[in-house]
């Protein structure tokens, strides 16, 4: 097996090994992954935070010792939270840009390296802090209202199928962005976050950064947002918007109309 890094602002993952295949997440820079086939000129990789596969252009791949792989994944790693910022790397004097989100693992005192390479960001990165260390319910019910916080941050980005950026994003890769921010890993589609977490009952039960879940008429997941309040769903439908939801779904107050049927929520903190 080998082992590889993103240190590019955004890779695509495509379903098959082509250019013309449908792109079904992004690499983020500073994500690391497991490389299982090559196949002219792609790579079958698996994502170590959620083990999703896919390929990747071998050309925009970093390779790994499996000893830096191990380094880095086990590294404290927090996020950027600037929605662009440079990055710099100090041993080939260049400048790129990275998108919120992006991983730096290993920083410290702005500085970490990669492959015996060193980089300086600058910017402002999450703090995840304050939900590791809530010990009482009020505790946590302030750590919870940054994950909104946070969610507010992608409010307007474009939909995108399989995105995860702030430049395009669906609906799995946001829920799951947000999430990342505070260093809770969901996993990358909606059916597959659905199996995470705890059940909330009731709407009427519901906190904000619970997620809620949406089926179709084969009745399959196929859409997840985030509450805001009881009231209240952000989710990535064209945009990421906010819109109501009732026990019924997700209401569009402009077409006037539900255009999701709630199947049900999930607690994942």
């Amino acid at each position: 097996m080998h082992f590889g890094i993103c240190l590019q602002s955004v890779i695509p993952v495509r379903g098959e090994a082509s250019h013309r295949s449908e792109i079904v997440s992004q690499l983020l820079f500073g994500e690391l992954y497991r490389i299982y086939d090559d196949h002219q000129g792609w790579q079958k990789i698996k994502t170590a935070a959620d083990n999703y596969e896919g390929w990747i252009d071998a050309r925009q791949s970093t390779p790994l010792e499996e000893q830096e792989f191990l380094r880095l994944i086990y590294a404290d790693t927090p996020c950027s939270m600037d929605l662009v910022q440079l990055i710099f790397n100090e041993t080939t004097k260049t400048l790129q840009p990275i998108v919120m989100g992006s991983s730096l693992p290993g920083l410290e005192a702005q500085f970490f390296t990669i492959n015996g390479e060193n980089f300086v960001f600058e910017g402002q990165v999450s703090d995840s802090s304050q939900l590791e260390e809530a010990s009482t319910q009020q505790e946590r019910i302030q750590a919870i209202h940054g994950i909104t916080e946070d969610a507010m941050l992608y409010l307007n980005a474009p939909y995108l199928w399989g995105g995860r950026s702030p430049f395009g994003i669906d609906c799995s890769g946001f829920v799951q962005m947000v999430y990342k921010l505070k260093k809770i890993r969901l996993l990358r589609d909606a059916a597959q976050q659905a199996t995470q977490g705890e059940i909330v009952n009731l709407l009427e039960e519901a906190e904000p950064g619970d997620l809620a879940f949406f089926d179709n008429e084969e009745g399959q997941i196929s859409h997840v947002g985030l509450l805001l309040d009881r009231f209240r769903i952000i989710h990535a439908s064209g945009k990421v918007r906010i819109d109501a939801i009732d026990h019924e779904g997700i209401f569009d107050s402009k077409q006037e109309k539900y255009t999701h049927r709630l199947r049900l929520i999930k607690r994942m903190v």
